[in-house]
């Protein structure tokens, strides 16, 4: 089972923004478990990634809980045109997968 957490809340997180009483359950979610030390921010994924391959737009991350572990799941189109998908595990920084989609012509 595969559950995901939209991009605006891991943002709120990366950027170390207070909610107010009226965010989402999902804030609040990633929140305590950042607080816990059970996930790293995803500006810290994020920062590891660029270091590794600095170049390509980010166009989407989310953090997903996929078999009991949480994951951030990153989409970037590269120079190339290609758009790649990573996930690392949220709680290591450990990149688990990569996915590549070519544009279909």
């Amino acid at each position: 089972m595969r559950h995901s957490l939209p991009l605006a809340a891991a943002l709120l997180l990366a950027a170390g923004l207070s909610g107010s009483a009226t965010a989402g359950r999902d804030h609040d979610e990633i929140r305590r478990l950042r607080s816990a030390g059970k996930i790293l921010s995803l500006e810290t994924i994020i920062a590891q990634h660029r270091r590794e391959d600095p170049s390509g737009q980010l166009l989407d991350a989310e953090l997903e809980l996929e078999k009991g572990r949480y994951l951030y799941e990153l989409k970037f189109l590269g120079d190339d045109g290609v758009v790649r998908k990573f996930e690392y595990d949220a709680s290591t920084g450990e990149l688990w997968h990569v996915e590549r989609k070519e544009e279909k012509e």
